[in-house]
C-alpha cells in the first residue's frame, strides 16, 4: 500500500496504532523514567484504547491497524516473515553467565522456537529482556534471572516513529533512549506492508512525527527536545513535497523558570498547536506567540531559508487560519492534541477528569519543587475556575459551534498519563 498525507484535515482513511500490552505494565513501575507524566490504570487505559479504535472505524469508516496483530497475523502465514521475527528476538534477547551456560542457553533458545508460538517473539522485542544464567547446581537445576532493559512503553504512541508526507514514510529517529528501539518495530510493520520508505533519519539528527504538521501548500516542522536541527534538515532533505517548510522553535513555557526548563509541558509541536479544519487551527496563544518560526521555500537544491523570521502565531493568522484559543490548563490537559478526521471534525480529550487529573499531579511536582511548579500551579488553578465558573469545559467550547467544528469527545483519562492524547496515539498512513 501507498502512504501520504498533504494536509491534516483531509479525510482519514488509514491509521496505525497499538493497544498497549504487558510493557505498559513496566513502564508503570516508574512512570517518570518511562517518559509518562503520572500513573494511571492499565486496565482503564486499554479499555480507553478499544474505545477510540471502535469510534475510528464504527462512527468516521477508518481503516485502523493494529501494529501487533498485522505482525504476527504475517508471521503466522509467511514463513519468512516468521523467520525474520524469530531470529530479531533472538538477537535482541541478552544472554549473561559462564560462557558454558550462555552457550545451552541459546542452543535451547533456537530448539524451542517452533514450539513457540509468534507472540513470544513480538513480546521479546517489546521487553527487551536479559537473562542472567547461573551455574548448575548439585541437584541438576540452573539459576535464571530475567531483567528488563528498557520495555518500549511508548510504543502505543505510534505517531512519533514516523511520519507521512505528500511524497510517502519517514522513518524518524527518537531523541530518548527510552523510545531508540521503537523504529525498528514499526519498520518491520512498513515492510509487511509494503509501504516504500522515502527516507531514514540518521545520527545525529534526531526526528519525530509529533513535530510535523502537513498543511496543504506549506508544512510545519517543530524543533527542540524530541526533533533537532540535524534532524529537520534531513527530513527536508526527503523532499517531502511542500512548496514552503516552516521551522518552528519550541517555545520555553512563560510560567517555568528559563534557567529550570520542563520540555515536556510541549515537547512536541501537536502538544500545542494542532488542525481543526481547513481554515482553523487551535492552540494556546501565548505558546504560539513565543514559538519562532523560520520560512523556507522550495528550489531545485532542497528548501532555501527566506530569511523571514516571525512567530507560529503570526505565520498561521497570515495564511488565513483562525485559531481557537486554548487556555494554558487545556494545553496542559491535552486539549490540542486533537485528530482531525475530516474537514472540520475533531477527535478530542474529554477535557473535566484530566484536567483534574493534571492539576493534582502539578499540585506534587510544585510541593516538591515550588521555585519551578508553583507559578504554573496558581495560573492553572485560576485557569480551572474561570473554566468552571464559565460552564465550558473542553471541548465544549462555543468557539468550536462558531467556527463551524464538529467534536467527537473521548473519554482517555488513563491513556494521557503517557503524555499524549488522540493525535500522538495514531499514526496516520493516508487521507484524502
Amino acid at each position: 500500500m501507498a502512504a501520504g498525507v498533504r494536509a491534516e484535515w483531509e479525510r482519514l482513511r488509514t491509521v496505525a496504532v497499538h493497544r498497549p500490552g504487558i510493557e505498559m505494565f513496566f513502564g508503570l513501575l516508574e512512570p517518570y523514567a518511562a517518559l509518562y507524566e503520572r500513573a494511571f490504570s492499565r486496565y482503564e487505559a486499554r479499555r480507553e484504547h478499544d474505545a477510540l479504535q471502535r469510534t475510528l472505524r464504527e462512527e468516521f469508516g477508518v481503516r485502523v491497524l493494529r501494529l501487533k496483530e498485522t505482525v504476527l497475523d504475517a508471521a503466522d502465514r509467511d514463513p519468512a516473515v516468521r523467520r525474520r521475527l524469530v531470529d530479531w528476538a533472538h538477537e535482541t534477547v541478552a544472554v549473561r553467565g559462564d560462557v558454558r551456560e550462555v552457550a545451552e542457553a541459546r542452543r535451547s533458545m533456537e530448539q524451542n522456537a517452533d514450539a513457540l508460538d509468534s507472540l513470544h517473539f513480538f513480546t521479546l522485542l517489546l521487553l527487551n529482556p536479559v537473562i542472567d544464567v547461573g551455574r548448575r547446581g548439585a541437584a541438576g537445576g540452573v539459576d535464571v534471572r530475567i531483567l528488563g532493559q528498557e520495555p518500549l512503553a511508548n510504543l502505543y504512541f505510534m505517531r512519533d516513529q514516523q511520519a507521512a508526507t505528500a511524497r510517502g514514510l519517514v522513518v524518524g529517529r527518537p531523541a530518548k533512549r527510552q523510545r531508540a528501539r521503537e523504529p525498528e518495530i514499526t519498520r518491520f510493520l512498513w515492510e509487511i506492508l509494503g509501504i516504500p520508505i522515502a527516507g531514514t533519519v540518521q545520527a545525529p539528527g534526531t526526528f519525530e512525527g509529533g513535530d510535523f504538521m502537513p498543511m496543504g501548500e506549506f508544512a510545519l516542522v517543530g524543533t527542540g527536545d524530541r526533533t533537532n536541527r540535524d534532524g529537520a534538515s534531513q527530513f527536508l532533505g526527503f523532499a517531502p513535497g511542500f512548496d514552503e517548510i516552516g521551522i518552528v522553535h519550541q517555545p520555553g513555557h512563560p510560567l517555568i523558570p528559563g534557567d529550570r526548563p520542563d520540555p515536556m509541558v510541549d515537547m512536541h509541536l501537536d502538544t500545542y498547536f494542532n488542525v481543526a479544519g481547513s481554515g482553523v487551527v487551535l492552540g494556546s496563544e501565548r505558546l504560539l506567540r513565543r514559538a519562532r518560526l523560520e520560512v523556507r521555500h522550495r528550489s531545485d537544491g532542497g528548501y532555501e531559508p527566506s530569511g523571514e523570521t516571525t512567530t507560529l502565531y503570526d505565520y498561521i493568522r497570515s495564511k488565513g487560519f483562525s485559531v481557537i484559543e486554548l487556555s494554558l490548563l487545556e494545553q496542559l490537559s491535552y486539549a490540542a492534541n486533537v485528530l482531525c478526521v475530516r474537514d472540520g471534525s475533531i477527535l478530542a480529550v474529554e477535557g473535566e477528569r484530566v484536567m483534574r487529573t493534571v492539576l493534582s499531579n502539578l499540585e506534587r511536582k510544585a510541593a516538591r519543587d515550588p521555585q519551578r511548579y508553583g507559578r504554573l500551579l496558581r495560573h492553572a488553578e485560576e485557569d480551572y475556575r474561570r473554566i468552571q465558573n464559565g460552564g465550558h469545559v473542553f471541548p465544549h467550547k462555543p468557539e468550536f459551534s462558531r467556527h463551524g467544528i464538529e467534536v467527537c469527545p473521548l473519554h482517555l483519562e488513563n491513556l494521557t498519563g503517557g503524555y499524549g492524547g488522540p493525535h500522538c496515539m495514531t499514526c496516520t498512513l493516508e487521507r484524502g
